[in-house]
Formats: structure tokens, C-alpha cells, sequence
């Protein structure tokens, strides 16, 4: 039989639209790069290494949650390849490790890259290549911007926010409040210290100190000094774990007792109040949202048993009282709810579209009361806290649930 060239051409068109459709050579759905009738490759940074390594267990965390998703047969039959590297929270290694897992890996999305230095180097590249960028591990209140960066979605409640509650908080309950801050030099701390300000409002002048340091320093036993010099009776801390444990064990080592505020990202009990001494935490608030597992309230509770029972089996590596074993496994369900809603259309373009379409989610071990809840205008997935105080070996839970819902 002759085929003459527009036959050619117009059956090549016929098999190319049956791809497309996906119904071709049996396939299961559409894809992009990363996804296929077996497996879903998701990308991930974290600090393994360097100054933040104690967030090294939040990869892990999440790495333990997909083999368990693994062996109960994965996500509509397809397996999930986990790919997560070292950057050291060092923002020029975060682009470069990004580039390989987009580029080399070609996986399907980002997921809870961590940092907000990091995240920040990073944001404009994965708008660019259309990446999904998802559930970030920070809270800079710049996740939640989908007309400048349809691509980028946060998770966890925004700095700017917690930092606005910690500070009316402090005005309602410290009789002449002099106020010192400590803060990471960077957006993260610059986000927390922002939203304090604004909290304070006509108050703002309350502050009477306000140092910095840098990720590399190597203690903050300095600042600490300056800032008990200053005469100050409330103290926020904006710090992650490393130097809040520091901040903490000063303070008591050097006798100074102020109303003491630490940021969520350091309110672990095994990474940091543990390492700073139970003595010398005592009476801390902090914001949270998600179950402590050293608070014996929670024992009973079904998420509870689920996500110890996770940790023996699957999680041995990390303590049974980290907090960052929890954020872990909370946001790794919320991604697996995600990409289930995307069923065999595991495009790019759906992905996004799925996570901004979670309702009144309910994720394992977030606080009751608290549900996850997006859409196309609002990429603020958690915007619900409640503040604790720590009290013995753990924090307990103070007040009602405060969210942010309109923002």
C-alpha cells in the first residue's frame, strides 16, 4: 500500500493527539516531567549539614512518610521517589542543588524546600520554569503571593502573623513592657520582627534593644549580654534552634528572668528546650499548631497513636519528643492528600490547581480546631495558632485557637 506524505502527516497528527490524551500505548493520565504510570519524583532541600542541621530530621521525617505511603502501594498506584539534598542552608548551594533535582532529576514538583534565605534564592527560578513549589518549611508571610508567583505556596502559619499575636499579647499581660528582640539577620527574622512591630503599633518606642546575628556566628552569648544590660523585662526571641537552645541557657546562666517569647520554628522540646535545660525554659511562650508529642493530652488520640506507630517502624533515627518528626509527617500528608486529589493528571499545571484547592482539610496531628484550607487567591494553607507556655518537661496549651483566616 502507497502512503502518500499528507497521509503520513495526518496519521503522525492522529497518534500524536491520542498521546496527548494519554490513551495511547495504555497509559493511565496525563504527565509532566517527574510523573508516569508508576512513579511520582518529588524534589526537596534540606539543611543536613551546617548551622541548621537540626531541621535534618524534617527531610528525613518526610523521606520515612513516603516509604510508608510506598509500602501501602503508593499514591493511585504509583510510587513516590523521594529526591532530597544537602544545602546547608547556604542559599547559592540551594540554587544549585535545585537546578539538579528540576534539571538532571526532573522531578514533578518542589515540596517543603526549607529556609527562608534558601527558599528566597530559589523562588523566582521554579516561577520560571513552572515548577511546583510547594508547602514551604517557612513561614515568610511572601509564600502566600499567587499573583507575583503563581508557582510558590507556603504552609505553616506566617512569621508576620505570629509575631503581630506575640506582640499584643506581651502588652496585655507585662506591666511596663521594655522590650528587647533578638533576631536572625534575615528575612526570616526581619519577617517575625515586622509583623512584632505592627502588633505593637503605637507602642512600638517599648523596645529598648534590638540585636542581630548572623546564621554563622558561632553563639549568641554576646547578645544575650547586651540585651539583659538594657534593663529589658520582655524578651522575643527570633531564632532557630541552634541559638534559641544558646539564648535560653544564657539568660538563666547570666540571672535574666523577662517575659520570654520564642518564635514556633525553635519550640521543639527534644532540639531545643531539652539541649537549653528544662530549668531554664520554664514559664517560655511560645505559638503552635501542631500536637506536641510530649504533651500527655494527646496520648489518646487516634493521629497520635498513628504517628508513633509511624515512628518505631519507619522513623527510628528520631526521638519520639521532636516536634520537626511532627511538622514532618503533618506536611508530607497534606502533600499526599494533594497529589491523590490530582488522580491520573499529574501535570504540573494540576498539581498547583489541587493545592490551591484543599477545603477544611483535616491533617494528622495539627491541633483540633485547625484544618488547612486554599484556593486560587489564597496560599496561606495554616493560618490558625494557639499559644503555649512551657511548664516542666513540655508546653502546655493556653487560650483559644486565634486565626487569620482574611489574610
Amino acid at each position: 500500500m502507497r502512503t502518500t506524505r499528507r497521509g503520513f502527516v495526518g496519521s503522525a497528527s492522529a497518534a500524536t493527539a491520542l498521546l496527548a490524551a494519554g490513551v495511547a500505548y495504555g497509559q493511565k493520565g496525563k504527565y509532566d516531567d517527574g510523573a508516569s504510570d508508576t512513579e511520582i519524583k518529588i524534589g526537596n532541600t534540606n539543611p543536613y549539614s551546617g548551622p541548621a542541621s537540626s531541621y535534618g530530621i524534617i527531610g528525613k521525617s518526610i523521606d520515612a512518610y513516603w516509604r510508608m505511603v510506598n509500602d501501602q502501594g503508593g499514591i493511585n498506584g504509583r510510587k513516590v521517589r523521594f529526591i532530597s539534598l544537602d544545602d546547608g542552608y547556604s542559599p547559592p548551594k540551594t540554587v544549585e542543588v535545585v537546578r539538579q533535582l528540576v534539571e538532571q532529576e526532573k522531578v514533578l514538583c518542589l515540596f517543603n524546600t526549607l529556609g527562608t534565605a534558601p527558599n528566597t534564592a530559589i523562588q523566582k527560578y521554579a516561577n520560571l520554569k513552572k515548577v511546583p513549589h510547594l508547602f514551604l518549611a517557612t513561614g515568610a508571610s511572601k509564600w502566600g503571593k499567587p499573583k507575583e508567583f503563581p508557582w510558590t505556596m507556603g504552609w505553616q502559619p506566617d512569621y508576620h502573623t505570629e509575631g503581630v499575636i506575640f506582640a499584643k499579647h506581651l502588652l496585655a499581660n507585662v506591666k511596663d513592657p521594655k522590650i528587647a528582640v533578638l533576631m536572625q539577620n534575615d528575612d526570616y527574622g526581619k519577617d517575625y520582627y515586622e509583623g512584632f512591630r505592627e502588633g505593637l503599633g503605637k507602642d512600638v518606642g517599648k523596645i529598648v534593644k534590638h540585636v542581630t546575628y548572623e546564621v554563622t556566628d558561632p553563639t549568641v552569648d554576646s547578645q544575650i549580654i547586651q540585651l539583659k544590660d538594657s534593663g529589658a523585662n520582655a524578651f522575643f526571641n527570633i531564632t532557630t534552634p541552634k541559638f534559641a537552645a544558646q539564648a535560653i541557657r544564657k539568660a538563666a546562666e547570666i540571672g535574666w528572668k523577662p517575659a520570654h517569647y520564642l518564635n514556633n520554628v525553635s519550640a521543639s522540646v527534644a532540639v531545643v528546650m531539652k539541649p537549653a535545660g528544662f530549668e531554664n525554659g520554664q514559664d517560655i511562650i511560645t505559638a503552635q499548631y501542631l500536637k506536641d508529642p510530649t504533651d500527655k493530652q494527646w496520648d489518646d488520640s487516634d493521629d497520635m497513636k498513628a504517628w508513633r506507630a509511624w515512628m518505631v517502624k519507619y522513623n527510628t533515627s528520631a526521638s519520639l519528643g521532636d516536634a520537626f518528626a511532627v511538622f514532618g509527617y503533618a506536611v508530607a500528608a497534606t502533600m499526599h492528600k494533594t497529589l491523590e486529589q490530582c488522580g491520573n493528571d499529574l501535570t504540573r499545571a494540576n498539581v498547583m490547581k489541587q493545592a490551591a484547592s484543599l477545603k477544611k482539610l483535616v491533617v494528622p496531628m495539627l491541633l483540633p480546631g485547625i484544618t488547612v484550607n486554599t484556593s486560587p487567591t489564597d496560599f496561606y494553607p495554616i493560618q490558625s495558632i494557639r499559644l503555649q507556655r512551657f511548664k516542666g518537661e513540655t508546653w502546655q496549651l493556653f487560650g483559644d485557637v486565634m486565626s487569620n483566616e482574611s489574610t
